[in-house]
């Protein structure tokens, strides 16, 4: 299903809402935060560098955005104990949480299989796979008590069709849409729903590392499509569950 990226959000729509934004320290991640914090939302800023995400932070407020919440966690070392003090701060702070959005990933390595070097394979489901699902699991007791719940996971267009040398982040995206597809069977019956976004060709650093020889002035900034990703959190979208999003280049 194709979102696009043009939705004019209001101050205040997305008011009251608690949503956490991981890898929101920079990139899409920084630009999805700052377009939530626009509209209105208190932003949890889950980034593993306290230095930028204090940039980051005096980004948003320095544009008189709405304040966010500075959460500083390494997904590759977290451990149960760790997401169980996350899930505990979410619900002593705000009782609930409204929005989780899946976005911190790394490239790890573009090589063959026959060569690809174990430790970055690890690292890389780690940190794009089996952190969101920790993470998913110890904040759906958080997600459970807002009216209205969504998971949004940022996938891939290589982690939905196959494409040769890109390793271990193809794979973790595969299995991004996989977990997301069998969680949103799962609670389809609850206030959650649970979606991908695949966000298309956006100017970052990882681009400009899977991509060197592009022009990078022909792809989009990560600005010039967060307001998809405000659209897609708002009650003004459609309650979908199960899809699988692009956003339109």
């Amino acid at each position: 299903m194709i979102v696009s990226r043009d939705h004019i959000f209001k101050d205040g729509e997305l008011k009251d809402k608690v949503i956490l934004v991981t890898g929101a320290n920079r990139g899409f991640g920084l630009a999805i935060t700052m377009d939530l914090s626009k509209a209105g939302a208190t932003v949890i800023m889950l980034g593993r560098d306290l230095g930028s995400l204090e940039y980051a932070y005096d980004a948003v407020v320095d544009a008189g955005y709405n304040e966010p919440i500075l959460y500083p966690l390494d997904l590759e070392g977290a451990t149960p104990e760790n997401y169980q003090e996350l899930q505990d701060n979410v619900l002593e702070k705000f009782d609930k949480l409204d929005g989780l959005i899946h976005n911190a990933a790394i490239l790890g390595a573009q090589m063959p299989i026959e060569q690809y070097d174990i430790k970055l394979w690890y690292s890389t489901l780690q940190i794009n796979l089996s952190a969101p699902f920790m993470l998913t699991q110890f904040l759906i007791p958080a997600l459970v008590k807002s009216e209205d719940a969504r998971i949004l996971f940022l996938s891939s267009s290589v982690g939905r069709e196959a494409r040769a040398y890109w390793g271990a982040y193809s794979v973790s995206k595969f299995g991004i849409e996989g977990f997301a597809k069998t969680l949103s069977e799962e609670l389809e019956k609850t206030n959650i729903s649970v979606n991908t976004v695949d966000p298309g060709k956006l100017r970052t650093e990882m681009r400009r590392t899977a991509y060197p020889a592009e022009d990078s002035s022909t792809v989009p900034m990560p600005e010039e499509k967060s307001a998809a990703i405000v659209y897609l959190l708002s009650n003004l979208s459609p309650k979908m569950n199960g899809e699988q999003l692009t956003i339109v280049d």
